[in-house]
């Protein structure tokens, strides 16, 4: 990624020292979860930690995720990949801080999967936790992977009929388009809201031994990032509705980066 700020400037440099003193510290303390778990006999496991009571390094090591997470999705959304769209306005920047705590998140489902098979095929004790786990972080990375798409125009579309549309055919086209998808988030705001404040009130659990709140949490952020879908998708039409006409076509989908990347990797030159 680049180095250049986005939107942090002088706090970028603060931003990633916090983030690296909140993520050593994270790391330290669930290492010596998982040695007192693993080796000492601690009883500290998955369910102690969904519902830690009066643990006190249990909630520390909760709130330095929250923390850490937070802070390295903020920080991590102040660089632009070498694809993706620099983002225009305060909604460009959430959904881009959120994509990366969805990023984060793909990262801990491996470390999760990673110490399941430790667990199970070294040390003989295998895990409840780890599926629900992996399967509840990948239902928020789907939907903010929605949101992603929306910022940076990489969601499915089909522009051989747009493209021979005049501007203000477009405009309409696009007017249309977020009109639509406001529809389809009042529709469900109005369908589900009732169900989605009584899941949580009640937190709803998913009924497995661990018994992690799935239902509810998952429900709530349907509801929530499908809201946020839709905002940034008026933020889209509102920034892209003074911009010219383009033509798009199959090179647009070619990441000429990656391509120089892989030939690097594979000491290709450019007459290979």
């Amino acid at each position: 990624m680049e180095t250049q700020s986005l939107w942090l400037g002088a706090l970028r440099r603060p931003m990633r020292v916090l983030m690296i003193v909140l993520v050593a510290a994270l790391v330290l303390v669930a290492l010596w979860l998982a040695i007192g778990s693993l080796f000492l006999g601690s009883g500290i496991d998955m369910s102690a930690i969904l519902r830690p009571g009066d643990n006190v390094l249990v909630k520390l090591m909760l709130w330095l995720l929250l923390a850490a997470s937070l802070v390295a999705s903020v920080y991590l959304s102040d660089t632009k990949g070498a694809i993706e769209i620099a983002p225009t306005g305060p909604m460009d920047i959430l959904s881009l801080i959120l994509s990366r705590l969805a990023m984060i998140a793909i990262v801990v489902i491996v470390g999760v999967m990673f110490y399941e098979v430790v667990a199970r095929y070294l040390f003989a004790k295998p895990t409840l936790w780890a599926n629900e786990l992996s399967l509840w972080l990948a239902g928020f990375v789907f939907l903010l992977a929605g949101l992603y798409s929306m910022q940076q125009r990489s969601h499915i579309r089909i522009y051989t009929i747009y493209d021979m549309m005049p501007r203000w055919g477009q405009k309409a086209a696009d007017t249309i388009t977020v009109v639509l998808i406001w529809a389809f988030f009042i529709a469900l705001l109005w369908g589900g809201y009732d169900e989605v404040r009584d899941k949580l009130l009640r937190m709803e659990t998913f009924g497995t031994a661990w018994d992690p709140p799935i239902p509810s949490t998952i429900k709530a952020g349907i509801l929530v990032i499908i809201g946020l879908v839709a905002l940034q998708a008026l933020s889209n039409l509102i920034a892209d509705w003074n911009k010219a006409a383009e033509l798009h076509t199959a090179a647009d989908e070619i990441d000429e980066h990656e391509i120089a990347n892989l030939k690097k990797a594979l000491g290709a030159d450019d007459n290979g």
